[in-house]
């Protein structure tokens, strides 16, 4: 019990200040729609179908760059330390690189929105954001470096520190953009656009001064300096990120086919799915932050050689997560006709989104188990199988049953959310499993 009760206190304390952290992330986003939503809901359905392309490409440099945290902590675990500085200016390399060819393919890909039978009120709006969205991912990438890199230690808190503050850069530059204060032009959607691109610079500058200047991380010469390009680590970070990027890349990519769906519906559907994923993806902030701790807790254990600390700092998180979630599910259904009014008040788009809550409620502990699995399971290096289950679970079981009950039994976007309910059940109870057997049989 005693032991139950400490990596309990270990693993929060890792996961609370990444938790904050990501929701201070996501806050932008939140803020943002309910911004844009004050001038209409074109715009915001425009933001929906836009973050969905952003995103879609964005995880999976999100994906490689998070590669690095679990080797940091494996190293930690074991007092390999000399190795840390090496991992780090390696994955740096590979992330800017990263960066700024999913830059470049998510401006490309804005030219094709109008390829995917949308409102043509909204694909012309999604465009333009969307490119200023892609120049953001470069700065968002350079955050994410030296952000997973301290991570691995688990030092957490600087980068809560700088999210929070961004959101604070996110609002005034949004403020003063979108409406067009104090002289600044009106630019409306664009204007999140531009605010989202300042605060992200903002986070990669803040958070690359403070690991540079910090005395703890200084001895691996945390700067641009590549004394080699070290292939045989770049290899090891790729083989550890490109099929978490890939995991992440099936998941998102899941729900931003279900954003397509959906906006074969309509633009109420589609603002009205806009403020139910906003919502949830608040409540999953929380599975990311235990995800991350629980995959820091594992890799040390690994690197201990620690079978048994190894699987109760896996199913710990487990625990966490789901009890977590469920009073986010808890929330969703008790306020579903309060929460769509504090982004719009259309009638027809609250309607539509108070009836998504009541799923998205029923999914909330399936999508904590879901995201810790693969989490804990990183910890482990176990990356193919477990992207072998995203794929099924949201490709073969998800969007098939989505668009079955969606269009072919007229439930509409209620069925296009069942799909996914089922999709992040199955994901979860695959995820389970794997972590049970592969945590018995590490490699010591």
């Amino acid at each position: 019990m005693y032991l139950l009760k400490d990596e309990i206190e270990k693993t929060i304390k890792i996961a609370y200040p990444v938790i904050i952290g990501q929701l201070g992330f996501i806050m932008m986003g939140v803020v943002d729609s309910i911004m844009v939503g004050s001038i209409g809901a074109i715009p915001l359905a425009s933001a929906t179908l836009a973050n969905s392309l952003f995103i879609l490409l964005f995880i999976v440099g999100l994906g490689i760059s998070i590669a690095v945290t679990p080797l940091v902590a494996i190293a930690v675990g074991g007092n390999r330390y000399e190795e840390c500085g090496v991992l780090f200016r390696q994955s740096l390399l590979v992330n800017m690189t990263a960066g700024v060819v999913l830059a470049l393919l998510i401006i490309i890909s804005s030219n094709f929105l109008v390829y995917i039978d949308q409102p043509p009120e909204v694909v012309g709006q999604a465009q333009s954001y969307s490119r200023i969205l892609g120049l953001s991912v470069i700065p968002s990438m350079l955050f994410a470096s030296y952000k997973q890199f301290i991570e691995g230690f688990s030092v957490m808190k600087p980068a809560m520190i700088v999210v929070l503050l961004a959101n604070l850069i996110n609002i005034l530059v949004n403020w003063l953009l979108i409406f067009g204060k104090l002289g600044f032009p009106a630019l409306g959607l664009n204007g999140a656009g531009w605010a989202t691109f300042t605060s992200r610079v903002f986070m990669a500058l803040v958070i690359m001064v403070y690991v540079m200047r910090s005395g703890r991380f200084r001895q691996y010469d945390v700067t641009f300096h590549f004394k080699s390009i070290n292939k045989k680590i770049i290899r090891k970070i790729l083989a550890l990120g490109l099929p978490g990027g890939i995991q992440y890349f099936f998941e998102v990519g899941a729900f931003s086919f279900a954003v397509v769906m959906v906006g074969w519906l309509g633009t109420n559907q589609l603002a009205a799915h806009q403020i139910a994923i906003n919502l949830a993806s608040i409540s999953f902030m929380s599975a990311v932050g235990v995800s991350a701790a629980g995959s820091i807790r594992v890799g040390n254990a690994v690197g201990k050689k620690n079978i048994a600390e190894t699987r109760r700092a896996g199913f710990t998180a487990i625990i966490i997560s789901a009890s977590i979630m469920s009073c986010f599910g808890i929330a969703f259904i008790s306020l579903r006709n309060i929460l769509p009014h504090l982004y719009i008040e259309n009638p027809a788009v609250i309607s539509f989104a108070s009836s998504v809550l009541v799923i998205a409620a029923l999914f909330q502990i399936s999508d904590g188990v879901q995201a810790v699995g693969i989490g804990i399971l990183r910890g482990l290096m176990d990356v193919k199988a477990p992207t072998l289950i995203t794929f099924i679970a949201y490709w073969i079981i998800a969007l098939p049953i989505g668009y079955l009950l969606g269009f072919i039994f007229e439930y509409g976007i209620i069925g296009i959310w069942i799909g996914l309910l089922l999709g992040l059940t199955s994901s979860a109870f695959m995820l389970t499993f794997r972590f049970n057997r592969k945590s018995k049989n590490i490699i010591l």
